[in-house]
């Protein structure tokens, strides 16, 4: 089986493009590359373009919510080189979050920034079609962000998801009846009248 992608230090990308595109790198990590918000789709075309880093792949993006900030994560692969490239753009607007659109440089944008605007709120500027990927038009929050307090954001109550205990864990008074045939307790089997008699 061929060995997957080697990952580029992210030391050696952000030389690169700090030499091509001046002021556009923020930060550097071993495993990745910080770069402007307002730059990243330069910095984007130019991976993709060069004919050392060839990133011609957008295979993943995704985001980061830091209560704080937003973090957008781009993977980029290249398929001819075998590599890979982690870019991260900061959105220090946490209210309201743009970013310019990477839909111009990988068309695969169009569907991975319109989850992200989903789930998280970042609006991408310059996608063609951004809209709700999952929820519906209207939906008045973002389920992946931290403040996401679920139905109590959404209802004005205090409402909390799952059960408030176990089910039968109060016998007279259940949150759920199960399918009987998942019960498999004596007390069950002889309410049905299929108790396992004795010596079977």
């Amino acid at each position: 089986m061929p060995a997957g992608p080697h990952q580029l230090l992210g030391h050696r990308v952000a030389d690169a493009i700090e030499a091509a595109l001046p002021g556009a790198v923020t930060g550097r990590h071993v495993e990745w590359v910080e770069v402007r918000s307002d730059r990243v789709r330069d910095v984007l075309r130019w991976l993709h373009d060069s004919e050392a880093f060839d990133a011609a792949q957008l295979s993943n993006l995704t985001s980061v919510d830091r209560h704080t900030h937003f973090e957008v994560v781009y993977h980029l692969q290249s398929l001819d080189l075998n590599h890979q490239v982690v870019v991260k753009a900061i959105v220090e607007d946490h209210e309201d979050p743009l970013l310019p659109s990477s839909y111009p440089v990988y068309k695969g944008a169009l569907l991975q920034e319109r989850e992200v605007y989903d789930l998280m709120g970042i609006r991408f500027d310059g996608h063609p079609d951004l809209r709700r990927l999952f929820l519906w038009e209207g939906y008045p929050a973002f389920p992946l962000r931290k403040d996401f307090l679920g139905l109590g954001q959404i209802t004005g109550k205090a409402v909390t998801p799952g059960l408030q205990r176990f089910p039968f864990e109060d016998k007279e008074s259940p949150d759920r009846m199960l399918n009987a045939g998942n019960i498999v307790t004596g007390e069950r089997e002889a309410a049905s009248g299929n108790a396992p008699q004795a010596g079977h």
